[in-house]
Formats: C-alpha cells, structure tokens, sequence
C-alpha cells in the first residue's frame, strides 16, 4: 500500500461511521410497515435485484456448478475454512469494538490456533479444541452502538441488506487486513476466498436459492422477508422492538394490505 493512501484510508472509517449514526438516525419508527419492513426505495431494489438474478443465472450458477463438480467437498470445505479463518481478525476487532473482550480474545485464540495447527485455516483445528466461531461483523457493531436498521437495501452483487449493514459491510472491507496491510497481489487473497467460498454456498445450497430466486412468485419480496427476519434473529431482536404491532405476523404476505 502507497504512503499517500494511508491517510485517506484513516478518514473513512471515521466519515463512514458518522453516515452509518447519522443515517440510521432518520429511519423514523413510524415509517416500518405493519409486516416489519420499510423499503421506500423499493423500485430501485427491485431493478437492483433483476440485476443480481441475472448475474446469478449467467454467471455465478454456472460456476457454481462447475466448481461443485470438479472439487470434491473435503476440497471445497477447506476453501471455505480459509475463507472463514481470513475473517477472523475482523470479528476480533468488532468483538472489541462491541465490549464484548471475551469473543475478542476466544476468536483470536482461535485464528491462532487454526493458523499453526489448521494449515492456515484450511483445516478447522479449533473447533475440535471446543473453540467456536463466533461470528459477527462492523453492522452488528452499529446496531450495539445504538445505531438504526435503516431501509431495506439490495447492493449489487452482494444482495439483501440494510442501511446499517450496507455501510457495516464497507467498513469491513476497509478495515480487512488482507486489504489495508498487505501488499499486492497479497492483498487480493482475502477476495478470491470469498468469491471461491461464494461459489460453494451456491452450489451446496442449490436447490433452496433456486426455489427463492427462479420458483416464488415474487422472489424480490421473498428474499426481503428472509433476510430481514434472519438478519434480526441473528442480533437477538424480537418482533416487539422492529416497531411492530402487536397483529404481527413474520410470515404474513406483505402486499395484502394492497
């Protein structure tokens, strides 16, 4: 990395996290639809969406496919090993950044661990220690700060997410060692793990993403409610405090109103 990008890199996580406050901060309790959704931009989600499946359809599918036929899963298990452990050293600084100084020091004992006994990751020693992942990411870290969910987001090429997440999922890429330390191509590892582990979950979860993306009548509503409701039971947030009322139904067809 060139001297002249460090200090631009060291002012945008700070201007990121001031967006990501301020921006959840106008997510107005009022404006969550009964079913728990808010999604004033849906017009251009949905287009973002079209965009995705078409991308899912012409090029990750296949590749997918012919990655799943080629790689037998002891293979493809250790790819995605990899790419796991290479986002390790972000979940440590999230941890902490969270108060929370036990994940913290239990997932770096784990990246130590899986590091020198796991063939750098490839293998998942730690867990046969008892040392779990525990996984979470700069959006979780927002939303323990007290920051808003936001609108419901589709970005291109990554898919579902929110206000709060999207600007969580830059900050992560920024502060990913593989990007901000290293040095080219060293750099580009932590990318093609992630496009290498991409295609593994694509093709092991096949048939669940086609009957989502290619078999719903709407797979653009579909894939919102999904999200939403996992993304929430993930941070421990009950149907009570998404400023629902109290007819909520998570499985209700949110266009009945209509």
């Amino acid at each position: 990395m060139s001297r002249s990008s460090s200090p631009a890199r060291r002012l945008i996580v700070p201007l990121l996290l001031g967006a990501a406050l301020f921006l959840s901060a106008c997510a107005s309790k009022d404006t969550v639809s009964r079913s728990g959704i808010y999604d004033p931009h849906e017009e251009a989600n949905r287009g973002t969406h079209e965009f995705n499946k078409s991308v899912d359809r012409l090029l990750l599918s296949p590749a997918a496919n012919g990655y799943g036929t080629i790689f037998p899963r002891p293979v493809r298990t250790g790819f995605s090993n990899f790419a796991d452990h290479l986002s390790l050293p972000n979940d440590v600084i999230n941890h902490t950044l969270q108060g929370d100084i036990d994940a913290a020091a239990g997932t770096t004992i784990r990246f130590i661990v899986n590091t020198v006994f796991g063939l750098a990751g490839f293998v998942d020693t730690a867990t046969l220690f008892d040392i779990p992942r525990e996984d979470t990411d700069f959006g979780e870290t927002l939303y323990v700060w007290g920051a808003e969910e936001g609108p419901y987001v589709e970005l291109p090429f990554f898919g579902p997410s929110t206000q709060r997440d999207s600007v969580g999922l830059i900050t992560d890429l920024i502060l990913n060692p593989f990007i901000v330390v290293f040095r080219d191509p060293t750099r580009y590892i932590g990318a093609a793990a992630y496009v290498v582990d991409a295609m593994g979950n694509r093709y092991d979860y096949d048939a669940t993403i086609d009957s989502i993306l290619y078999e719903s009548a709407d797979s653009y509503a579909q894939a919102r409610i999904l999200y939403l409701q996992n993304r929430r039971y993930q941070l421990g947030i009950a149907a009570e405090d998404v400023y629902l009322d109290s007819d909520f139904d998570p499985y209700e067809d949110p266009y009945d109103d209509f």
